[in-house]
């Protein structure tokens, strides 16, 4: 069971509740210029400013809030996604609006004071710590693994591991081998794998066991353990409750919204810097490594002219998450727990939960869904996919059941369409005339899934997604 209550977190912790809170005292530049001047003339759509925002208070359960219909949301609009939430196996789901919430919904048994576990969502969460430890002079990024875990923490020869930095470990490039032989998985940290496949900074690959280390780092050069640490540095400060366990975090809906405020306000709490390395916020917030462009330091990126997908080396062309504003910074985790972050509509989105469809790491089809029917709680809809650049070919109905139909908008002689899992393993293979073609799906497990539109000398022109149900 990954649920239990606020109390039962406080007895984690070792302290009383009312001692707890107490303690809580402290693709293209132009076209998202043009983004963002839309969202100005629109009703509530201001982007946010540090000035702007509402911080809750440091302890209880008082947070100001705003009426959808105020923001110019549609009530059917707003239904429909509840709805869609609750089918989803959603537990919690919240919406801020410049800090205030506009959209609080918890389902079942599950209450505000229900806590649940972070999953990869977390790693966000320890980019950062990092950060926080990095202005305190107890570590850099530049640092080499080593210094903290000393040798041998890796079965990598000793002048490959010596390469390895923490910024590294952040971005996803460490060329540790994210996929090692059993006993061993993607989330092992244990040195016996832990092996060398590739030279450090040339190669992204989605690694958990890599990642993880990075807490064991900063308990080492603080003296205190990850949950002191987070409580300490970020969570007294912004009021903040949670734990970790086991290298993931868990705390309550309200809470990874209130990290979420944090980001929004670009590491602001109510006037106050918490991070003040803007320089680190930067690079953390920003393409880490040419690879993957919408991969930050261990925040995933929106509006990016292309992207690398967890358990895969495919490179795909367009942004992460299309139906979503092109500023957006996620924090994913497996099974669909999600922090959203659009500075452009002053939004910070949470969601906990079972997976929405099959299990998966961090970016799922559920992130698509999901914003485009956050995008039509504006009255008129906020189509953030139409100002993306015109796609090849059109794919309907998207989600599919039965059958696809796949229809170019330009045609070369001798083009074929193929289908492909996130695995990069062919499904299907057929010419693709100028009429376009139709493909039964019907037997396909439910899933994410790719239609690549090759040349006639079988070169790739694009690549889009579409979702089986």
């Amino acid at each position: 069971m990954h649920i239990f209550s606020a109390i039962e977190l406080t007895r984690c912790l070792n302290v009383a509740p009312d001692h707890l809170f107490k303690q809580l005292t402290a693709p293209a530049m132009r076209h998202l210029f043009l983004f963002s001047l839309l969202l100005l003339l629109l009703p509530g759509g201001r982007a946010a400013s540090a000035q702007q925002l509402y911080y809750p208070p440091l302890s209880g359960n008082t947070w100001a809030t705003v009426t959808p219909q105020s923001l110019g949301w549609c009530q059917p609009a707003q239904d429909s996604l509840l709805a869609f939430l609750e089918r989803k196996h959603t537990k919690a789901f919240l919406i801020l609006k410049d800090g205030r919430l506009a959209i609080e919904q918890y389902y079942g048994t599950y209450t505000q004071d229900s806590v649940w576990y972070w999953a990869s969502a977390g790693k966000s969460l320890t980019a950062v710590l990092v950060g926080l430890a990095q202005q305190e002079g107890l570590l850099s990024i530049d640092d080499t693994t080593s210094r903290f875990l000393g040798r041998g923490w890796t079965t990598a020869p000793a002048a490959k591991e010596r390469l390895i930095r923490l910024r590294h470990q952040l971005s996803m490039t460490t060329g540790l081998d994210d996929t090692p032989p059993p006993p061993c998985d993607n989330e092992s940290s244990v040195a016996t794998c832990l092996r060398y496949r590739t030279d450090a900074a040339t190669r992204w690959a989605y690694h958990t066991g890599a990642y993880r280390l990075l807490q064991d780092e900063i308990a080492t050069a603080s003296g205190l353990t990850s949950t002191q640490f987070t409580n300490q540095r970020l969570g007294s400060r912004i009021g903040m409750v949670g734990l970790w366990r086991n290298y993931v975090y868990y705390s309550r809906a309200r809470d990874m919204a209130r990290f979420g405020l944090l980001v929004l306000g670009r590491g602001q709490w109510n006037g106050t810097a918490i991070l003040r390395d803007t320089a680190y916020f930067r690079r953390m917030t920003t393409p880490s490594q040419s690879f993957n462009r919408s991969y930050g330091y261990l925040w995933w990126l929106n509006g990016q002219s292309s992207y690398q997908l967890p358990q895969s080396q495919l490179t795909f062309s367009g942004p992460l998450v299309p139906t979503a504003p092109p500023d957006m910074l996620a924090a994913l985790g497996k099974n669909d727990q999600k922090i959203y972050v659009a500075p452009s509509l002053g939004l910070v989105v949470v969601r906990q939960g079972q997976s929405a469809g099959l299990p998966k790491l961090a970016v799922s089809s559920f992130d698509t869904e999901l914003w485009r029917y956050i995008m039509q709680l504006y009255c008129p809809p906020l189509a953030a996919s139409s100002r993306q650049s015109a796609a090849p070919v059109q794919l309907y109905p998207n989600p599919a059941s039965q059958q696809l139909t796949i229809r170019p908008t330009e045609y070369s002689a001798g083009q074929q369409v193929r289908c492909l899992d996130m695995l990069g393993r062919e499904l299907a293979r057929l010419p693709l005339p100028t009429g376009g073609t139709t493909l039964t799906v019907a037997a396909w497990p439910p899933d994410l899934y790719l239609a690549q539109v090759l040349d006639g000398q079988g070169n790739v022109q694009s690549t889009q997604r579409f979702v089986k149900q």
